[in-house]
């Protein structure tokens, strides 16, 4: 696919992989539009992609409030003159025991990485059939293939991402509408606390920077790939766990030991 001229929305487009994931594609000649909840943030990413010469557009919009995926879908209609691709990048995360995870902050974590995500995809989907055509991009995690102690809800929502980008693109087969789902594993962002930060060393796990993720996930995009999994040996145990799930929790059982005294 050719990024030139296309019409980009990207959620969570102040975060760690978002900002970079912004000037890549205007790099390659896309037209943005940035959302996000820092309209700050959004105002000098926007500046920077102009003063390098391409083209951007913010949305100040909380994903989570009642209606926003309409008029996010229409604002970049009105404004750019269409929609041609969409990705959903905005996410949230806790490592904790699921015992210490309140109700509302589990109703956040599934409203802001599942139901958002879907509600969004449903009115792109609209824009994308009148033109008959369009791409998602799905920014997942290997946690959603790979579910790992103490991130339980997480884990959760990004399974139903997976799950969700599968059958969305089956239910789309006959179209020209394609569907690519990108599972990354730890990454250097704000996302991750000291706290997950240092289990993360501690338990041997990598954790790659941000501006690479993002490459990956352009090069997914342009090559309309359906999924990409990033790093091994996360990959390999992803696989794993989908055939010998005993296996890959034997495996677990002394990450988890070495990943607890990180969660007081």
């Amino acid at each position: 696919m050719n990024l030139a001229k296309k019409r980009v929305l990207i959620t969570g487009a102040t975060g760690g992989i978002g900002s970079h994931l912004a000037k890549q594609l205007a790099s390659k000649g896309a037209v943005l539009a940035l959302t996000g909840r820092n309209a700050a943030k959004l105002e000098k990413i926007q500046i920077d992609i102009m003063k390098a010469g391409s083209h951007a557009i913010t949305i100040d919009a909380d994903l989570n409030a009642e209606g926003v995926s309409e008029k996010i879908v229409h604002a970049v209609e009105e404004k750019l003159g269409g929609l041609d691709i969409v990705i959903c990048n905005a996410g949230v995360l806790d490592f904790i025991a699921l015992e210490d995870q309140s109700e509302s902050r589990i109703a956040e974590v599934i409203q802001t990485n599942v139901t958002s995500l879907i509600k969004l995809s449903r009115a792109a989907l609209k824009s994308f059939k009148q033109s008959k055509q369009g791409h998602y991009v799905f920014v997942g995690s290997i946690f959603g293939s790979l579910a790992f102690p103490h991130y339980a809800t997480y884990c959760a929502s990004k399974f139903a991402v997976h799950g969700f980008s599968q059958a969305l693109r089956r239910e789309l087969v006959d179209t020209n509408i394609g569907v690519t789902y990108v599972a990354p594993r730890a990454i250097k962002t704000p996302m991750n606390d000291d706290k997950s930060t240092a289990m993360l060393a501690k338990t041997g796990q990598a954790i790659d920077q941000p501006e690479k993720v993002a490459e990956i996930i352009v090069d997914a995009l342009t090559q309309e790939k359906q999924e990409v999994f990033i790093g091994q040996p996360q990959s390999f145990f992803a696989w794993l766990n989908g055939v010998a799930p005993r296996l890959v929790n034997m495996g677990l059982k002394k990450q988890t030991a070495l990943a607890k005294p990180f969660l007081k």
